[in-house]
């Protein structure tokens, strides 16, 4: 047993990757699902201002008066479904990738599994 094949070194080591980039997927959703919260919620104090309040954006390091609330939301608005698109396209990502993870994992399972003669 302390002599492993080429091949099963190789899915060891496909294994670890896959996992290594199923956790860097999931950290990039979470970001990505947490700026969509945070829009969202600019998107609902936005609507719930006063027509005549004053609003400002980012620009940079900036922060300037904007020139009407409609293209404040525009911006918003679109802001959101980007980043709820990204989202989706991680999902999928994350998705296949854990798929395959569960599959190498039932193969070396197998391979490395004890053997029903061994655990006599």
């Amino acid at each position: 047993m302390n002599d492993i094949s080429p091949k099963l070194q190789n899915q060891i080591t496909q294994y670890q990757q896959l996992q290594q980039q199923i956790q860097v997927l999931s950290s990039q959703r979470y970001q990505l699902e947490a700026q969509s919260r945070e829009v969202a919620k600019a998107i609902e104090e936005l609507n719930g201002l006063q027509a005549e309040a004053a609003i400002y954006k980012n620009v940079g390091s900036l922060m300037i008066r904007a020139k009407d609330r409609e293209s404040v939301l525009k911006d918003l608005n679109e802001q959101k479904e980007t980043l709820d698109i990204r989202v989706k396209s991680i999902e999928k990502q994350e998705k296949h990738l854990r798929d395959r993870y569960q599959s190498l994992q039932e193969e070396l399972s197998k391979v490395l599994g004890p053997k029903k003669d061994e655990a006599a």
